[in-house]
Protein backbone atom coordinates (compact mmCIF):
# COMPACT_ATOMS: atom_id res chain seq x y z
CA UNK A 1 0.00 0.00 0.00
CA UNK A 2 2.85 2.34 0.85
CA UNK A 3 4.50 1.53 -2.49
CA UNK A 4 1.22 2.32 -4.31
CA UNK A 5 0.96 5.73 -2.60
CA UNK A 6 4.56 6.56 -3.53
CA UNK A 7 4.05 5.33 -7.11
CA UNK A 8 0.96 7.52 -7.50
CA UNK A 9 2.73 10.55 -5.99
CA UNK A 10 5.69 10.15 -8.36
CA UNK A 11 3.46 9.31 -11.34
CA UNK A 12 5.53 6.15 -11.86
CA UNK A 13 5.34 4.10 -15.06
CA UNK A 14 4.60 0.88 -13.22
CA UNK A 15 4.25 -0.47 -9.66
CA UNK A 16 6.04 -3.78 -9.07
CA UNK A 17 4.96 -5.88 -6.10
CA UNK A 18 7.55 -8.56 -5.32
CA UNK A 19 5.97 -11.32 -3.26
CA UNK A 20 6.38 -15.07 -2.65
CA UNK A 21 4.06 -16.41 -5.38
CA UNK A 22 4.18 -16.28 -9.19
CA UNK A 23 1.06 -14.10 -9.38
CA UNK A 24 -2.71 -14.33 -9.14
CA UNK A 25 -3.85 -17.92 -9.67
CA UNK A 26 -7.02 -19.20 -11.35
CA UNK A 27 -7.89 -20.82 -7.98
CA UNK A 28 -6.30 -21.56 -4.62
CA UNK A 29 -3.35 -23.88 -5.51
CA UNK A 30 -3.55 -25.43 -2.03
CA UNK A 31 -6.94 -26.87 -3.03
CA UNK A 32 -6.70 -27.06 -6.84
CA UNK A 33 -3.46 -28.69 -7.97
CA UNK A 34 -4.16 -27.72 -11.61
CA UNK A 35 -4.48 -23.99 -10.86
CA UNK A 36 -2.20 -21.77 -12.92
CA UNK A 37 -1.07 -18.14 -13.03
CA UNK A 38 -3.39 -15.54 -14.59
CA UNK A 39 -1.14 -13.49 -16.91
CA UNK A 40 -3.34 -10.37 -17.12
CA UNK A 41 -6.12 -8.83 -15.02
CA UNK A 42 -7.98 -5.54 -14.91
CA UNK A 43 -7.98 -3.46 -11.73
CA UNK A 44 -11.62 -4.43 -11.15
CA UNK A 45 -10.90 -8.16 -11.51
CA UNK A 46 -7.88 -7.93 -9.19
CA UNK A 47 -9.97 -6.04 -6.63
CA UNK A 48 -12.77 -8.63 -6.76
CA UNK A 49 -10.34 -11.53 -6.31
CA UNK A 50 -8.43 -9.76 -3.52
CA UNK A 51 -11.59 -8.90 -1.62
CA UNK A 52 -12.80 -12.46 -2.01
CA UNK A 53 -9.97 -14.38 -0.44
CA UNK A 54 -6.99 -14.12 -2.83
CA UNK A 55 -4.10 -13.12 -0.53
CA UNK A 56 -1.72 -12.06 -3.33
CA UNK A 57 -2.50 -8.35 -3.03
CA UNK A 58 -3.73 -6.16 -0.17
CA UNK A 59 -6.95 -4.68 -1.70
CA UNK A 60 -6.37 -0.96 -0.84
CA UNK A 61 -3.08 -1.13 -2.81
CA UNK A 62 -5.12 -0.86 -5.99
CA UNK A 63 -6.85 2.46 -5.18
CA UNK A 64 -3.95 4.98 -5.55
CA UNK A 65 -2.56 3.51 -8.78
CA UNK A 66 -6.01 2.90 -10.27
CA UNK A 67 -6.83 6.60 -10.14
CA UNK A 68 -3.41 7.47 -11.59
CA UNK A 69 -3.75 4.69 -14.20
CA UNK A 70 -0.43 3.10 -13.20
CA UNK A 71 -0.27 -0.65 -13.97
CA UNK A 72 0.76 -3.18 -11.33
CA UNK A 73 3.15 -6.07 -11.88
CA UNK A 74 3.00 -9.00 -9.42
CA UNK A 75 6.37 -10.81 -9.41
CA UNK A 76 7.88 -13.65 -7.37
CA UNK A 77 11.04 -12.86 -5.38
CA UNK A 78 11.92 -16.56 -5.31
CA UNK A 79 11.21 -17.11 -9.01
CA UNK A 80 12.09 -13.83 -10.79
CA UNK A 81 11.99 -15.44 -14.26
CA UNK A 82 8.24 -16.14 -13.92
CA UNK A 83 6.06 -13.85 -16.05
CA UNK A 84 3.85 -12.88 -13.11
CA UNK A 85 0.50 -11.10 -13.37
CA UNK A 86 0.09 -7.72 -15.09
CA UNK A 87 -2.79 -5.57 -13.80
CA UNK A 88 -4.06 -2.60 -15.78
CA UNK A 89 -7.18 -0.53 -16.37
CA UNK A 90 -7.47 -1.60 -20.01
CA UNK A 91 -9.89 -4.40 -20.68
CA UNK A 92 -8.32 -7.02 -22.95
CA UNK A 93 -10.56 -8.09 -25.80
CA UNK A 94 -10.73 -11.83 -26.41
CA UNK A 95 -9.63 -12.79 -22.92
CA UNK A 96 -11.41 -15.49 -20.94
CA UNK A 97 -14.85 -14.61 -19.55
CA UNK A 98 -13.84 -16.08 -16.17
CA UNK A 99 -10.45 -15.02 -14.84
CA UNK A 100 -10.45 -16.68 -11.44
CA UNK A 101 -12.36 -18.53 -8.75
CA UNK A 102 -12.07 -17.45 -5.14
CA UNK A 103 -13.71 -18.51 -1.90
CA UNK A 104 -14.31 -17.52 1.71
CA UNK A 105 -14.43 -20.29 4.30
CA UNK A 106 -16.34 -20.20 7.59
CA UNK A 107 -19.38 -18.40 6.22
CA UNK A 108 -22.55 -17.94 8.24
CA UNK A 109 -25.70 -17.08 6.30
CA UNK A 110 -28.16 -14.98 8.30
CA UNK A 111 -31.70 -14.68 6.95
CA UNK A 112 -34.39 -12.24 8.02
CA UNK A 113 -37.79 -13.51 6.89
CA UNK A 114 -41.41 -12.42 7.11
CA UNK A 115 -44.39 -11.41 5.01
CA UNK A 116 -44.53 -8.17 7.01
CA UNK A 117 -41.38 -7.02 5.16
CA UNK A 118 -43.14 -6.81 1.79
CA UNK A 119 -43.49 -3.22 0.66
CA UNK A 120 -42.03 -1.81 3.88
CA UNK A 121 -39.22 0.67 3.23
CA UNK A 122 -36.07 0.81 5.34
CA UNK A 123 -35.79 -2.85 6.34
CA UNK A 124 -32.47 -3.29 4.56
CA UNK A 125 -31.13 -0.03 5.93
CA UNK A 126 -31.98 -1.01 9.50
CA UNK A 127 -30.41 -4.45 9.07
CA UNK A 128 -27.11 -3.10 7.79
CA UNK A 129 -27.05 -0.28 10.33
CA UNK A 130 -27.52 -2.84 13.12
CA UNK A 131 -24.47 -4.89 12.11
CA UNK A 132 -22.44 -1.80 11.18
CA UNK A 133 -22.89 -0.46 14.70
CA UNK A 134 -21.20 -3.65 15.90
CA UNK A 135 -18.33 -3.24 13.44
CA UNK A 136 -19.48 -6.21 11.34
CA UNK A 137 -19.18 -6.26 7.55
CA UNK A 138 -21.34 -8.45 5.29
CA UNK A 139 -19.61 -9.81 2.18
CA UNK A 140 -22.71 -11.44 0.66
CA UNK A 141 -26.24 -10.16 0.11
CA UNK A 142 -29.25 -11.86 -1.47
CA UNK A 143 -32.85 -10.62 -1.45
CA UNK A 144 -35.96 -12.20 -2.95
CA UNK A 145 -37.83 -9.97 -5.40
CA UNK A 146 -40.95 -10.56 -3.29
CA UNK A 147 -39.07 -8.74 -0.49
CA UNK A 148 -40.03 -11.31 2.15
CA UNK A 149 -36.46 -12.53 2.79
CA UNK A 150 -33.03 -10.90 3.05
CA UNK A 151 -29.92 -13.05 3.49
CA UNK A 152 -26.44 -11.79 4.34
CA UNK A 153 -23.15 -13.63 4.64
CA UNK A 154 -20.78 -12.85 7.52
CA UNK A 155 -17.72 -14.50 8.98
CA UNK A 156 -18.53 -17.35 11.37
CA UNK A 157 -16.53 -15.68 14.14
CA UNK A 158 -18.97 -12.73 14.32
CA UNK A 159 -22.18 -14.64 13.55
CA UNK A 160 -23.57 -14.73 17.10
CA UNK A 161 -22.89 -11.02 17.52
CA UNK A 162 -24.60 -10.27 14.19
CA UNK A 163 -27.70 -12.34 15.02
CA UNK A 164 -28.00 -10.64 18.42
CA UNK A 165 -27.70 -7.17 16.86
CA UNK A 166 -30.31 -7.91 14.17
CA UNK A 167 -32.69 -9.51 16.66
CA UNK A 168 -32.42 -6.47 18.93
CA UNK A 169 -33.06 -4.08 16.03
CA UNK A 170 -36.19 -5.95 14.94
CA UNK A 171 -37.39 -6.85 18.43
CA UNK A 172 -40.81 -5.20 17.94
CA UNK A 173 -41.39 -6.89 14.55
CA UNK A 174 -40.37 -10.31 15.87
CA UNK A 175 -42.59 -10.09 18.95
CA UNK A 176 -45.61 -8.98 16.90
CA UNK A 177 -45.28 -11.53 14.09
CA UNK A 178 -44.31 -9.00 11.41
CA UNK A 179 -41.10 -10.98 11.00
CA UNK A 180 -40.97 -14.74 11.50
CA UNK A 181 -37.46 -15.13 12.84
CA UNK A 182 -33.77 -14.39 12.34
CA UNK A 183 -32.26 -17.63 11.08
CA UNK A 184 -28.54 -18.46 10.94
CA UNK A 185 -27.00 -21.31 8.90
CA UNK A 186 -23.48 -22.44 9.74
CA UNK A 187 -20.65 -24.54 8.25
CA UNK A 188 -20.95 -22.85 4.87
CA UNK A 189 -18.53 -21.39 2.31
CA UNK A 190 -18.95 -18.59 -0.22
CA UNK A 191 -17.55 -19.05 -3.73
CA UNK A 192 -17.13 -16.34 -6.38
CA UNK A 193 -16.29 -16.53 -10.06
CA UNK A 194 -14.73 -13.30 -11.34
CA UNK A 195 -14.23 -11.83 -14.80
CA UNK A 196 -15.14 -8.61 -16.62
CA UNK A 197 -15.83 -10.53 -19.84
CA UNK A 198 -18.82 -12.27 -18.20
CA UNK A 199 -21.03 -9.31 -19.12
CA UNK A 200 -20.19 -9.85 -22.80
CA UNK A 201 -20.56 -13.64 -22.76
CA UNK A 202 -24.05 -15.16 -22.63
CA UNK A 203 -24.63 -18.42 -20.78
CA UNK A 204 -22.02 -18.10 -18.01
CA UNK A 205 -24.59 -18.41 -15.21
CA UNK A 206 -26.21 -21.33 -17.01
CA UNK A 207 -22.89 -23.13 -17.36
CA UNK A 208 -22.02 -22.41 -13.73
CA UNK A 209 -25.20 -23.79 -12.19
CA UNK A 210 -25.62 -26.70 -14.63
CA UNK A 211 -22.05 -27.78 -13.80
CA UNK A 212 -22.85 -27.68 -10.08
CA UNK A 213 -26.16 -29.49 -10.62
CA UNK A 214 -24.57 -32.30 -12.66
CA UNK A 215 -22.15 -32.90 -9.81
CA UNK A 216 -24.82 -32.97 -7.11
CA UNK A 217 -23.80 -29.70 -5.44
CA UNK A 218 -26.67 -27.72 -3.87
CA UNK A 219 -26.53 -23.91 -3.89
CA UNK A 220 -27.90 -22.29 -0.73
CA UNK A 221 -27.77 -18.62 -1.80
CA UNK A 222 -26.90 -16.62 -4.92
CA UNK A 223 -25.80 -13.00 -5.50
CA UNK A 224 -24.76 -11.21 -8.70
CA UNK A 225 -23.96 -7.53 -9.07
CA UNK A 226 -25.32 -5.42 -11.92
CA UNK A 227 -21.75 -4.96 -13.19
CA UNK A 228 -21.67 -8.71 -13.91
CA UNK A 229 -18.02 -9.04 -12.88
CA UNK A 230 -18.75 -11.36 -9.96
CA UNK A 231 -21.23 -14.17 -9.38
CA UNK A 232 -21.20 -15.33 -5.75
CA UNK A 233 -22.97 -18.28 -4.21
CA UNK A 234 -23.04 -20.16 -0.92
CA UNK A 235 -22.52 -23.91 -0.55
CA UNK A 236 -21.93 -26.32 2.31
CA UNK A 237 -18.38 -26.20 3.67
CA UNK A 238 -18.20 -29.97 3.07
CA UNK A 239 -18.78 -29.35 -0.66
CA UNK A 240 -16.22 -26.54 -1.06
CA UNK A 241 -13.31 -28.60 -2.42
CA UNK A 242 -15.58 -30.48 -4.82
CA UNK A 243 -17.17 -27.19 -5.95
CA UNK A 244 -13.82 -25.52 -6.66
CA UNK A 245 -12.45 -28.56 -8.50
CA UNK A 246 -15.61 -28.95 -10.58
CA UNK A 247 -15.76 -25.28 -11.62
CA UNK A 248 -12.03 -25.03 -12.29
CA UNK A 249 -12.15 -28.03 -14.58
CA UNK A 250 -15.24 -26.69 -16.35
CA UNK A 251 -14.04 -23.12 -16.92
CA UNK A 252 -10.27 -23.46 -17.17
CA UNK A 253 -9.26 -26.97 -18.21
CA UNK A 254 -11.92 -27.88 -20.77
CA UNK A 255 -9.95 -25.99 -23.47
CA UNK A 256 -7.12 -28.52 -23.19
CA UNK A 257 -7.06 -32.04 -24.51
CA UNK A 258 -5.81 -34.12 -21.59
CA UNK A 259 -3.58 -37.11 -22.25
CA UNK A 260 -2.91 -39.58 -19.43
CA UNK A 261 0.40 -41.35 -19.99
CA UNK A 262 1.33 -44.51 -18.09
CA UNK A 263 5.00 -45.48 -18.36
CA UNK A 264 6.58 -48.73 -17.20
CA UNK A 265 10.32 -48.40 -16.58
CA UNK A 266 12.23 -45.22 -15.79
CA UNK A 267 15.72 -46.17 -16.81
CA UNK A 268 17.97 -44.16 -19.15
CA UNK A 269 15.50 -43.98 -22.05
CA UNK A 270 12.34 -43.79 -19.91
CA UNK A 271 13.86 -41.17 -17.64
CA UNK A 272 14.90 -39.03 -20.63
CA UNK A 273 11.36 -39.24 -22.03
CA UNK A 274 9.86 -38.05 -18.73
CA UNK A 275 12.33 -35.14 -18.61
CA UNK A 276 11.42 -34.11 -22.16
CA UNK A 277 7.69 -34.24 -21.40
CA UNK A 278 8.24 -32.13 -18.26
CA UNK A 279 10.26 -29.53 -20.19
CA UNK A 280 7.65 -29.26 -22.95
CA UNK A 281 4.55 -29.06 -20.69
CA UNK A 282 3.99 -25.29 -20.90
CA UNK A 283 4.77 -25.12 -24.63
CA UNK A 284 2.32 -27.95 -25.36
CA UNK A 285 -0.41 -26.21 -23.35
CA UNK A 286 0.11 -22.81 -24.95
CA UNK A 287 0.70 -23.85 -28.58
CA UNK A 288 -1.07 -27.18 -28.93
CA UNK A 289 -3.69 -27.03 -26.15
CA UNK A 290 -2.54 -30.43 -24.91
CA UNK A 291 -2.13 -31.19 -21.21
CA UNK A 292 -0.14 -34.29 -20.35
CA UNK A 293 -0.61 -36.10 -17.06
Amino acid sequence: YTAAIIAASLNAEVLEIWTDVDGFMTADPRIISSAYVIPELTFIEAMELSNFGAKVLYPPTIYPVYHANIPIYIKNTFNPSAKGTFITREHLAGSKPIKGISSINDTCLITVEGLGMVGVSGIGGRLFKAIANEGISAFFLSQASSENTISIGVNESVSEKAVAAISAEFDYELKNGILNHVKSEHNLATVAIVGENMKRTPGISGKLFSTLGRNGISVIGIAQGASETNISFVVSQDNLKKTLNTLHESFFLSEYQELNIFQVGTGTVGGSLLEQICMQQEKLKEQNHVKIN
